[in-house]
């Protein structure tokens, strides 16, 4: 391949790295707003140029081959220079521009970050975003995101990451279910209810407990309890929207429950315990490492900094005063130390 050969096809280049990050020529093609035929076109012209295949083509995906990957790998620093230096030449205007591709968890982004896009959208109308809502943790610069939320105990090492918010994990109930089922006192109480819960991959779904900061209670180790019921799914809107239905307690993430207990449809059972291990107690806005960082990203990262940075706070309803309707605690704590339903 001459000189002049390998110059005419930078842009194919380009989009064979697209091509890999997506893993298929229908959304390489949405990606770079051009047509499925264009996307394959270019890369058999390349594929030819090149005197070897690079593409491996299914029906409903394309993998690199190894010729392949070994290409995008020794290109595509190149291009993610171009591109951050296009970026800052951008900047030298003064206002932030561009697409902002983001990746959020799919209930945090319902409830709590669709509602505040619009005020930063009309703040910076040169902005276009793109959410990504989806639990699965994307690998960002592979799939050509700026930005992800996450929800854990601590970013990766391998990302910049920015703290939002910290969170709590609670339990909740509606007052239809404590007033049939009644209210637990104590953690091990919980195995005498209907327990909403995220579904396990192997055994029984358990949730574990210590005493919560400045609440004093019988117990200063962990309290570990088997739970069961009507309904496990790993989506915590769901799991809200079930609770407040009155199919059993829930164990949520406190801004997955907010808005429910505010409006009282939900109220905290257990406030004097934490969960622990459920879910992350913090959010972070992280992106991959990067030399140069877009205007915009920065300017997002900003306004949700400034979003968060009251927390998930809330009013909650007082507990009804009503005797739990089940055996005495002595006999739950020794069947939640068996492991017994």
């Amino acid at each position: 391949m001459t000189k002049s050969t390998v110059e005419k096809l930078w842009e194919h280049l380009h989009w064979l790295t697209v091509l890999h990050q997506q893993g298929s020529f229908s959304k390489a093609a949405a990606r770079l707003g051009v047509s499925k035929a264009s996307m394959s076109q270019r890369i058999a012209e390349l594929e030819r140029s090149a005197g070897i295949m690079l593409v491996q083509r299914t029906t409903r995906s394309a993998a690199l081959t190894d010729a392949g990957r070994q290409l995008v790998e020794s290109t595509r620093g190149a291009f993610e220079q171009i591109a951050s230096g296009f970026a800052g030449i951008q900047e030298l205007v003064g206002v932030p521009r561009g697409l902002l591709r983001v990746t959020a968890p799919v209930a945090f982004s319902r409830q709590q970050l669709v509602p505040r896009l619009s005020e930063f959208l009309q703040r910076y109308p040169e902005i276009k975003l793109e959410l990504d809502m989806s639990d699965r943790l994307r690998a960002l610069a592979q799939e050509g995101f700026d930005l992800a939320v996450r929800h854990t105990m601590a970013p990766p090492e391998t990302h910049v990451a920015w703290t939002l918010s910290r969170t709590r994990t609670i339990l909740v109930a509606s007052h239809k279910y404590i007033k049939a089922k009644g209210i637990p006192n104590s953690p091990v109480d919980l195995v005498e209810h209907q327990c909403l819960h995220y579904p396990r991959t192997h055994g029984i779904s358990t949730w574990t407990f210590v005493p919560a900061e400045g609440k004093r209670t019988a117990h200063t180790d962990p309290v570990t309890v088997p739970v069961a019921g009507p309904l496990g799914v790993n989506n915590s809107e769901a799991l809200r929207d079930a609770a407040i239905a009155g199919l059993g307690i829930a164990l949520l993430p406190d801004f997955s429950a907010q808005t429910a207990l505010e409006k009282r449809q939900l109220i905290e059972v257990l406030p004097e315990w934490k969960s622990m291990g459920a879910f992350g107690e913090w959010l972070y806005a992280i992106r991959p490492y990067a030399a140069h960082a877009s205007q915009a990203s920065q300017v997002f990262v900003e306004h949700l900094r400034q979003s968060f940075a009251t927390g998930f706070t809330y009013a909650s309803a007082a507990l009804p005063q009503q005797p739990v309707q089940a055996q005495d605690s002595a006999q739950r704590s020794t069947r939640a130390r068996r492991g017994k339903p």
